[in-house]
């Protein structure tokens, strides 16, 4: 069976393109929402209640309802696995969970609870280790202060002018300072330096996203945090990394970096 990309939302399947959202909804109009990425593999979910249990969070302290737990997810799940023919492949899910229609124009949020929106899309992928070039964005930087930058919102306008700098600098990413001054992450991945034995990655007082990849490599005890400069030093070796891959940098401002031999076995040690 080929694998496609499939999507569902208010209880009808088709592909992503078929389906509508209301002109009203607060995630199209002011990218009110939050979303998971979750890989599949060989058919099955990777690290799903460590996404599920972030995406509660996050619509807890945004004031958000509850998004669907495990036990409403887990049917359409295996629904959009078999729909999509990847029962035996491997593909990205993506969960969506919108404040819903608003109450007329403007930020306000409305006087009563409305309903809230869910949808999902299931497309095929394959996990990607090629070794990339980045840049650190000179007009981009994280927010460290404030609470958007702790979750996975749908508002991803800085990330792709910090993409759209480094493709123009002939580039494949950017990597984004904090507003503090020190690094903090790319513009879809965790950052991971090998420095002297050592596996650092910024903190989240730095404003990156809590990664759930991030999460692994801290509760095994591979990783640490640590306040990381943009100047590479010597030895260095620096991975991005995220649910999707896991891709070595050849340089960085256009300085030659050590590539780590095997990013992806360090990044399946992880699932």
């Amino acid at each position: 069976m080929n694998s496609r990309a499939v999507a569902w939302m208010d209880g009808c399947w088709g592909e992503p393109q078929q389906l509508t959202l209301p002109l009203s909804d607060r995630g199209l109009l002011l990218a009110d929402g939050l979303f998971e990425t979750v890989l599949v593999l060989d058919g099955q979910p990777q690290l799903l209640e460590a996404h599920l249990e972030r995406w509660q969070r996050s619509a807890m302290l945004l004031a958000m309802a509850a998004p669907p737990d495990i036990d409403a997810l887990q049917p359409l799940i295996n629904e959009a696995i078999n729909r999509a023919g990847l029962a035996a492949g491997s593909g990205a899910l993506r969960l969506n969970w919108s404040r819903g229609d608003g109450q007329g124009r403007g930020l306000d949020l409305p006087n009563a609870p409305t309903p809230h929106r869910f949808w999902l899309q299931l497309s095929p992928h394959i996990p990607l280790f090629t070794a990339q070039t980045a840049i650190v964005s000179s007009h981009e930087r994280r927010n460290s202060a404030s609470r958007l930058s702790r979750y996975k919102t749908f508002a991803y306008g800085q990330a792709i002018q910090a993409r759209l700098e480094a493709r123009q600098a002939g580039a494949d990413d950017a990597l984004l300072l904090s507003s503090t001054g020190e690094l903090c992450c790319a513009t879809a991945a965790n950052l991971l330096i090998q420095r002297q034995g050592r596996w650092l990655t910024p903190p989240l007082s730095s404003g990156c996203l809590p990664g759930v990849m991030r999460a692994r490599l801290l509760e095994l005890g591979i990783a640490e945090e640590a306040a990381l400069q943009a100047e590479p030093e010597s030895g260095d070796q620096w991975l991005l990394i995220n649910s999707l891959g896991c891709r070595p940098l050849s340089a960085v401002n256009g300085r030659p970096l050590g590539l780590h031999p095997d990013a992806e076995a360090l990044w399946r040690s992880l699932l």
